[in-house]
């Protein structure tokens, strides 16, 4: 998990994620059909996108807003597909769009049960919290093996002078 940080967008409070950033053993188990239509359902049914797409907000707070990796991957479309913004999740394609070289910028719409959900740029979302997640649980798990080396430790240290006092008579 070491690459995947997310790359930051020039003018904007968000970084913007790719799949490809991530190992393929991750890749793999978010582009599962079974596990993505999963995730995608609760990220739906979480409403990640409806309490953001609520604040009502014009576009220079919006680019402005340091937005989670889901919010940035799922809500909106990439930047570099140059969409008109008209809402945090209402964005108009440029007249004559045609296809580009990102495949989001064609996966996205403006349904709000579709938006981005299919995009790669949400999975590299999903990808980014899961990897946050596993940072902040890595970091309990050191700590709670160094609590256990310490009680093992003085508990070992508590055994041997146990039975050194219990070996040896004791001078009267």
């Amino acid at each position: 998990t070491n690459r995947g940080a997310g790359s930051v967008v020039s003018g904007r409070g968000y970084r913007e994620y790719r799949l490809g950033e991530y190992s393929t053993w991750l890749q793999r188990r978010v582009e599962s059909a079974g596990n993505w239509a999963k995730i995608r359902s609760c990220l739906r049914d979480g409403g990640v996108c409806q309490r953001f797409g609520a604040r009502g907000e014009s576009l220079q707070q919006f680019v402005t807003n340091n937005l989670s990796p889901i919010q940035s991957g799922c809500c909106k479309p990439p930047t570099g597909c140059n969409f008109t913004y008209q809402s945090e999740t209402v964005w108009a394609k440029p007249t004559g769009f045609n296809s580009t070289n990102d495949p989001d910028c064609n996966t996205w719409s403006n349904d709000p049960r579709a938006l981005c959900y299919d995009c790669q740029s949400c999975k590299a979302g999903v990808l980014a919290n899961v990897k946050n997640d596993w940072k902040k649980i890595a970091t309990v798990n050191i700590i709670f093996l160094i609590f256990l080396i310490i009680v093992y430790s003085v508990g070992c240290c508590a055994f041997r002078n146990n039975r050194r006092d219990n070996s040896y008579p004791a001078w009267k």
